[in-house]
């Protein structure tokens, strides 16, 4: 069986970790590489961790490249601390050095030149903001044709986003934060012809993570990467949070668990509604997930991170 080509493209979050861990077990996929884009993080933490889960996972010969990439509107600090805690947790520490390479180009030239030399078209999993996506497109515009299409968590298309007005004084409560980071980049992006299959507020709003599923990956930790899954999650559980980043990244493995819907959209990229994916009618189309089968999802992860 062919494998499906894959770069993976994250920023940071727990969830991006957790979403790369996901990635990695997937036997059909074969992973490219990984960049960290700088935003729901601090780019060098994020940067070592993501090396640490390669190695713990024994794929060490996937390279790491650090996107320097800048948004328009930071992250909060308290969401970004998270990459430091993960980098320091005892199961990625158990070595003394870390054999995943960091390449020496940036994320967006190492994004360019996976893209030149892959055999044939890749699918890009975004698990953060859409920025270096479009640096590398404006830096070089031959590799659309090598894109076969982007999977990303972002958006928020008929619910309220995820950037509070309490945080962020002059906005209205639209944007969802992968989006808000850098609307003008998602909008470059919106402006090839690349399919985009999004995973929305919309549906990672209705799939939570519960303390009942973290007991679960307890029960299973003598598997390290159920053990590092249980241990990132008992970081935020105190938090209203969602399967994001893993829920998008699941649709690689399982995607008949999930209902595709078409929409014309378009990204506001001033204003108050900076950052919303807003549905408009003749505006670009895209795929978003409707619809997921949350038990198979919830025992799929449960079962991929039984090893």
């Amino acid at each position: 069986m062919t494998k499906q080509l894959v770069l993976m493209d994250h920023d940071g979050g727990v969830d991006d970790y957790l979403a790369t861990m996901l990635l990695l077990t997937m036997d059909h996929i074969e992973l490219l590489g990984v960049v960290v884009t700088p935003a729901d993080c601090y780019v060098q933490p994020a940067v070592s961790a993501t090396r640490k889960i390669i190695d713990l996972m024994g794929y060490s010969h996937i390279p790491v490249a650090e996107s320097t990439v800048r948004g328009i509107n930071p992250f909060p600090t308290l969401y970004r601390r998270d990459s430091f805690i993960v980098d320091h947790l005892p199961i990625l520490n158990q070595g003394e050095t870390i054999t995943t390479p960091l390449v020496a180009e940036t994320g967006q030239d190492f994004m360019i030149k996976v893209l030149r030399e892959a055999s044939d078209p890749v699918t890009l999993m975004v698990t953060g903001p859409l920025t270096t996506v479009a640096v590398a497109l404006d830096k070089a515009p031959d590799i659309e044709a090598k894109i076969h299409k982007i999977v990303w968590m972002g958006g928020a298309l008929n619910v309220s986003g995820n950037v509070e007005k309490s945080l962020e004084p002059g906005q209205d409560g639209s944007a969802e934060w992968n989006v808000y980071w850098d609307a003008v980049s998602a909008a470059r992006v919106w402006e090839t012809q690349i399919e985009i299959i999004m995973c929305p507020l919309d549906l990672t709003n209705n799939v939570p993570v519960t303390s009942e599923l973290v007991y679960k990956m307890g029960r299973q930790r003598h598997y390290p990467i159920s053990d590092l899954a249980g241990q990132c999650y008992a970081l935020v559980i105190p938090q209203d949070y969602y399967f994001w980043d893993v829920l998008a990244t699941a649709y690689l493995g399982h995607p008949e668990f999930y209902q595709l819907r078409e929409w014309e959209t378009e990204i506001i990229t001033t204003g108050l509604s900076q950052g919303r994916t807003k549905v408009i009618t003749g505006g670009r189309k895209i795929y978003a997930i409707d619809k997921v089968d949350k038990e198979a999802f919830y025992a799929y992860i449960l079962q991929q991170w039984a090893r």
